[in-house]
């Protein structure tokens, strides 16, 4: 009989991808995860010291597989660049809602009591830039409409996971459309919206 193949870290995060991608990360736990495996729970405490530290490290692999899935929709999608990022976030709600509500909505790593928080995120200051270079904008009044931007998107996102909303890519691109239109004309009052597309 050949030896069972040996539990990694790498097997046990995409496993909890996995279940959490299926029923949701409030469904994984040591057996769970151990009877996706067909092993004992041994090799998960021998990879891992306990849950939280399997927990946290999950929270990275999840969130890089996110960045993933808008480069792909990147390649897949005809979009202008600085509507990119909303939709990709809007169409991921919508598919991968157990991965949203994990990462964007139940441990989301952000605590906003002043706008400026929400920069203390290197992604969201990095995207920020290339939003404000993209549209012609001032950095200071790309930081400013790029964040009302999340915050508008975000709220459409959670009415999605939560099935109170149920938005076709059309109407959402329209809807977005409108509402950067509108942000940004207050600083640009002849501001065309651009046709080019970019990339990530």
């Amino acid at each position: 009989m050949p030896p069972k193949a040996k539990i990694s870290k790498e097997m046990i995060l995409n496993t909890v991808l996995k279940i959490t991608r299926e029923s949701g990360f409030e469904t994984v736990n040591a057996r769970s995860i151990a009877n996706k495996l067909q092993c004992s729970t041994r090799p998960i405490f021998t990879c891992y010291e306990n849950m939280e530290e399997l927990k946290k490290e999950f929270l990275t692999f999840a969130y890089e597989y996110y960045k993933q899935y808008v480069i792909h929709y990147q390649t897949s999608a005809h979009t202008p660049f600085c509507l990119l990022l909303p939709l990709s976030y809007l169409e991921f709600a919508d598919r991968e809602p157990h991965l949203f509500k994990l990462l964007f909505v139940n441990d989301m790593d952000l605590m906003m009591t002043d706008a400026e928080d929400f920069y203390r995120e290197s992604d969201n200051e990095r995207n920020a830039e290339r939003f404000s270079a993209s549209m012609g904008l001032e950095p200071e009044n790309g930081k400013a409409i790029f964040l009302d931007l999340f915050l508008y998107t975000h709220g459409i996102a959670v009415l999605t996971v939560s099935k109170k909303t149920a938005l076709n890519r059309e109407t959402a691109e329209k809807m977005l459309r409108n509402v950067l239109s509108a942000f940004i004309k207050q600083e640009k009052p002849d501001w065309e919206f651009p046709d080019e597309r970019g990339a990530v």
